[in-house]
């Protein structure tokens, strides 16, 4: 490999506020996964995180957006969402009894992704899920 090559490719996407675009992101997603078998599990990760950004942060307002990063190397697939901030605080998994209807998503996540990081602050929040190629759900990629 030369020693300027990176064998990480990474992509973004900025959608603006509305609530369809939860789709063409999970599509993106998979357009992008398509030869992977992570592809589904990235899309659905996708998809909580995204609408997340829009219905608890500034993202989802009449001039919000949300902005997707996709980055891929040989072991590791990260998924981040990045929001517009204005949310009651930081983005954290919440154990809500089984007949609510709202409240799993970030739960969900981390039972998908191997590693879930959320960075930010009031400003804008970033959750970053990470699916380790080659690895078992909830398993160490070594």
């Amino acid at each position: 490999m030369h020693e300027y090559t990176s064998q990480v490719r990474v992509w973004g996407l900025t959608c603006p506020g509305f609530p369809e675009e939860v789709s063409r992101a999970r599509r993106w997603t998979r357009d992008i996964l398509r030869a992977s078998p992570l592809a589904d599990d990235a899309a659905l990760i996708v998809s909580e995180l995204s609408t997340n950004a829009l219905r608890h942060t500034s993202s989802g307002g009449e001039r919000g957006s949300f902005h997707l990063a996709l980055a891929v190397a040989p072991q590791v697939i990260a998924l981040s969402v990045t929001d517009d901030g204005g949310g009651g605080g930081a983005p954290k998994v919440e154990h809500q009894d089984q007949d609510a209807e709202h409240g799993r998503g970030l739960g969900m996540v981390s039972t998908l992704a191997h590693r879930v990081v959320v960075q930010g602050a009031g400003g804008g929040y970033t959750v970053t899920a990470e699916l380790f190629v080659n690895a078992q759900r909830g398993g160490h990629p070594c």
